[in-house]
Formats: C-alpha cells, structure tokens, sequence
C-alpha cells in the first residue's frame, strides 16, 4: 500500500486519553510560542513596511526549512499531499501573517490579542469539518461563550455592536485563515511529521513571499532600528516556523478540537507581554475579558471528545517526526 493511501485512511481519528494529554502539553508549548507574535509585531510595524514583515518573515523561515529538509534528506510528499499543504500555506504562511500585520498598523496587540482568541473555536469547526471529530455538546457551549465572549469584548472595546473597525475584520479573516491552516496542518503532521509539515508549506510559499518581499523593499526605503529587526527576527524563526513544531505535534496527536482550546490562555499570555514590551494600559475590558476567556478555556478542556473507531497511536506521531526520510509505516494504525 503507498505511504500516501496508508496514512489518509487514519489521519483523522482521535487518540487514546493519555496521548491526549501529551498533546495538550505540546500544544501550550506552541501557544507559549506564539504569544509573544501580535506584540513584536506591533514593535516591527513601527519601522517596517507591514507588506515586508509580514511577508519576509515567512522568507527567512522558508530558508530555515530549506536547510532543514536538505539536511536531513526528508522524503517529498506526494501529489495528493501536496495539495493539501497548499491549503497550509494558503493559511499560516500567507493569509495569517499579512493579515495581522495590516490590522496591527492601527489596532492595539491587547485589543488584537482578544480578537484572535476566536480562533480555537474556529479551529474546532475545521477539525469537526476535516478532521471528522464529534466533540461533546459542554465542548461546544464552553467553545461557544468563548467566542461570543471575544466579539462583545470586540464590541465594548470599540464603543457599541455598530462600530466595527477594517482592523477587526482583517482579523478575523486572520482568524478564518489560521483555522484552515492549523486542522489541515494537524492532519497532515500525521502522515508527515510535524516539523516537515510547516518545512514544506513555507517552501511552497515562497514564489509568493519572495515576490512580495521584494516588491515591498523596492517601494518603500527600509529603515528600521535594532529591536524593529530583532522582532521581525523572532516573527521568522520562532512564530513562522520553531513555534509550529510543537503545535502540530500537539494537534497531530488530539483530538483536534480539543488540542486547539489551549489557544484560548494566549490572549492572556499576549496581553501580559503587550503591557510589559509596548506599555499597554490594561484596562478593566481588557482584564475581564481575558478573564472570561480563560474560563471558557477551561471548560473546553474539560470536556470530552468522542474517539473515532481506529487512529494513529502517539507512538507513530512521534515516529513520523524522527523519519522524515523514510516511508510512514502502515503498521502503526491500531484499533483503539
């Protein structure tokens, strides 16, 4: 049987509770990660072209994987893969990053941060779409209030339900695009590895992000200081490609769904860096609104998932990451 046959046939079942657990650990890794992207780029807007950042931050990870898969003779993935790394790239490497970057010229990371905490449902939506997992109904009203939560949080914080701003619906569409991005790339790093997941997404993006970079640098005169160059560092090597090696090991090993609440602590996390890097003040919408979406965090986690009959055992998630050179063994998929 191909590798490719093999793996799809398991790639979206849940796996045992304890590998669950794992997977939550790994995926508060990523999310640590991550938490520091809105107010670094907030610091590297200030100096950059929003077009060069986020853009060239996905050309230096795009070098990284290069290195990377070279180095380690990676296998290449298939046709039918590769299309669905499309979907990665079109996701987390293009659609995220530019996205964010243009709303964080005008909008606040704090106030972006809470926005951005819509995106744990609305990767559980993916995951219930793509990944075939049936989360428990407690899942989905905890899921449920954290969104709605954020949106009036949304709402208060720029002064009534009419008064939306082009800030807020670039991050949302930031939102949307991350989601597809994150419960394709779980699905993937299940046939594939984690690692090599986002290593081949950034190489597939890189006839775009190259061309933007460059158009953007051509047009606009570079002239940033120190710590605008080290946070656009950081956006490269840690949020664009060092971040998702543990996030999608965590999704890989799930469920979905579930994996993709830890995301609910970052704006948290984010707000806190936001006030200690930027200055932020942390107003009282801002502190309850973090609060509440904490709780909700909370009570996605505790719910439960149902298992799919068969999966993938932690075991081979893991193994997929150390063999990205050899065939996934067909083997690895047991009964649960």
């Amino acid at each position: 049987m191909s590798i490719e046959s093999s793996a799809i046939a398991h790639r979206s079942a849940p796996l045992p509770d304890e590998h669950s657990r794992a997977g939550l650990w790994w995926g508060l890794m990523g999310v640590l990660a991550f938490s520091f992207t809105v107010p670094l780029t907030r610091v590297a807007v200030a100096d950059l072209d929003p077009l060069f950042i986020g853009a060239g931050r996905a050309v230096l990870a795009g070098g990284l994987a290069v290195t990377v898969l070279l180095a380690t003779r990676a296998t290449i993935p298939s046709l039918r893969q590769w299309a669905r790394i499309a979907l990665v790239t079109a996701g987390v490497v293009l659609g995220f990053p530019l996205l964010t970057t243009f709303a964080l010229q005008t909008s606040p990371a704090s106030h972006a941060a809470v926005v951005i905490g819509l995106l744990p449902a609305a990767t559980a939506v993916f995951a219930v779409l793509r990944g075939k997992e049936r989360p428990s109904k407690s899942f989905w009203w905890a899921s449920a209030a954290g969104a709605l939560s954020v949106a009036l949080f949304v709402a208060f914080a720029n002064g009534g339900l009419g008064s939306f701003h082009l800030a807020d619906l670039l991050l949302v569409g930031a939102v949307l695009c991350a989601a597809l991005g994150y419960s394709e790339g779980a699905l993937l790093a299940r046939e594939i590895g984690s690692w090599q997941t986002i290593a081949w997404a950034l190489i597939l993006g890189l006839p775009v992000t190259i061309t933007l970079t460059v158009v953007s640098r051509v047009n606009v005169p570079v002239n940033a200081d120190v710590n605008s160059w080290l946070a656009f560092a950081y956006l490269g090597v840690i949020s664009m490609f060092l971040g998702f090696f543990p996030w999608y090991r965590g999704l890989a090993i799930g469920p979905i769904s579930t994996v993709s609440q830890t995301q609910l602590v970052q704006p948290v996390l984010t707000i806190a860096w936001s006030a200690l890097i930027l200055g932020e003040a942390l107003s009282s919408t801002v502190v309850a609104g973090g609060v509440v979406v904490i709780c909700c965090a909370w009570l996605a986690l505790k719910a439960r998932v149902a298992a799919s009959p068969v999966g993938l055992t932690g075991d081979a998630v893991i193994a997929s990451d150390l063999r990205g050179s050899e065939e996934r063994p067909t083997a690895e998929c047991a009964p649960m």
